[in-house]
């Protein structure tokens, strides 16, 4: 399964779709730059997000907070003083782990060689440690050293005491920097829709239940950010807070929990790869907490999360800005703070499953052909045009059609080498329609349309091109 996402790596940076952010200059760590094909992949992925979400709920509207927050935000939201990670170094090799993530994969590794009991008893101990406030560095280091928990990379057994990091970016604001000029990068976009609850519920004068949605940077000071795109210092959320009325949040969490997978199936995912996790321990705000989990070459990991989030966060804000955030429901004449249901997918994360779900390979003609089997309402690139030689007028022609079907979608035109590396360029890139210009097209005005997926050809009208690609792109299957 590396080698599967070692391939993946290697054919984003082969094909423009991501690559590692200031490159010429040996790179900077975790941080990558989306490239031609990989922008456009992304931006389709924000569509089809703001598409399902906003436009297809009456009951949702947008914001586009700012990335700077005043201090006080991170103070009421808890991140100043809590988001925090406990890191451990291992002294042969200098690495950096996370003390609860060691313990959680020694857990997972006593599971699979059948010591559940043990397993058990240290996942118990785990809780406990995470549940100890102040002395959880001194509880998660008592478990590494009882447990005997080696490094992953070196094998020593070789450990510093466990401290606390905090995972929040510092910015200052002005010439000065002085304690009174501290700002943070922040570390998650919900903040954002929180204070700005009144200032989007009263002009659009949306009533409970009602939500606010929002795409954004978030940035997180990650002890160890590895995996690609799927654990980044600078990384994008799609984000939803849905208000609710206390007491009705287990029914709205339990139909968001269900459209949220509906959607991650409709990008063409392998249902097969997608499943939910309950979390065991929740956080401080949550009463319920879901994981929309991806299996990807590293493993099932977290794609979205659902949170019932209850009115921690509307209670903090009202009690640290001295502002009143209670809503009145006209309908019920009662007034109440509202209770939130939360999604959270990852931007990035979501480009990743694509990439991973989409990659095959097969074998053409004593040739591996690469593929990306994007549904093509996602596909970077919806079409290509070829002309079959660069002359006799067919480029023209080509062009002719290149031009009319931009009006509609994303599309390439190429000239370049033999048909055959053309259509393995287009495979590459993901792209589902190869369209061919051909002396026939200049008798009879059709073309040849290729598909990606099975490969088949079909002779069509050029001016039923575009009519034939959205029908197409609209019943695609796997």
């Amino acid at each position: 399964m590396s080698e599967l996402f070692d391939k993946i790596v290697s054919l984003c940076k082969q094909r423009g779709i991501i690559f590692q952010s200031s490159e010429i200059y040996g790179g900077l760590s975790a941080t990558y730059d989306y490239g031609p094909l990989g922008v456009e992949l992304k931006r389709n992925v924000k569509e089809h997000w703001w598409q399902s979400m906003v436009y297809q709920n009456g009951d949702i509207e947008g914001l586009d907070a700012a990335i700077l927050m005043h201090p006080k935000t991170w103070e009421a939201s808890g991140h100043t003083e809590a988001f925090n990670d406990p890191l451990i170094d291992d002294k042969a090799s200098g690495n950096r782990y996370r003390a609860d993530e060691l313990i959680e994969d020694h857990i997972r590794g006593l599971r699979e060689e059948g010591e559940e009991e043990q397993a058990a008893d240290v996942h118990e101990r785990l809780v406990e440690a995470l549940n100890a406030g102040d002395d959880m560095p001194e509880a998660l280091h008592a478990i590494i050293m009882e447990e005997e928990i080696r490094a992953p990379d070196s094998g020593a057994f070789d450990w510093t005491e466990v401290r606390q990091f905090n995972l929040m970016f510092e910015t200052h604001m002005g010439p000065l920097k002085e304690e009174g000029s501290k700002l943070f990068l922040r570390p998650e976009t919900a903040q954002g829709i929180f204070v700005n609850f009144r200032n989007v519920q009263e002009p659009t004068r949306q009533h409970v239940p009602f939500g606010i949605a929002q795409i954004g940077k978030a940035f997180r000071n990650e002890i160890v950010a590895r995996q690609f795109v799927f654990r980044m210092r600078e990384f994008e959320q799609m984000e939803m807070q849905y208000f609710v009325k206390p007491g009705t949040q287990d029914e709205h969490f339990e139909r968001w929990k269900a459209e949220r997978m509906e959607w991650h199936k409709s990008l063409g995912i392998d249902p097969d790869n997608l499943r939910y996790h309950e979390h065991e321990q929740l956080s401080h705000y949550a009463d319920q907490a879901y994981d929309i989990q991806y299996n990807f070459p590293i493993g099932w990991k977290e794609l979205e999360g659902i949170h019932s989030r209850t009115d921690f966060d509307l209670q903090r804000h009202a009690e640290y800005s001295g502002k009143n955030l209670t809503y009145y429901d006209p309908f019920e004449q009662e007034k109440y703070i509202p209770y939130v249901v939360e999604t959270s997918v990852g931007l990035d994360r979501t480009v990743l499953m694509l990439l991973c779900d989409a990659y095959y390979e097969e074998e053409v003609r004593g040739d591996t052909r690469s593929v990306l089997r994007f549904h093509p309402e996602i596909a970077p690139i919806r079409a290509a045009i070829f002309p079959l030689v660069k002359k006799e007028g067919l480029p023209e022609i080509a062009h002719e059609i290149e031009n009319d079907l931009r009006k509609h979608f994303n599309v390439k035109y190429d000239e370049r080498g033999s048909m055959g590396k053309r259509y393995r360029r287009m495979d590459e890139a993901g792209t589902p329609f190869c369209i061919t210009v051909d002396f026939d097209t200049k008798e009879d005005n059709t073309v040849t349309v290729r598909d990606r997926d099975s490969m088949e050809q079909d002779r069509v009208a050029i001016d039923q091109l575009a009519t034939y690609i959205f029908d197409k792109s609209r019943n695609w299957t796997r």
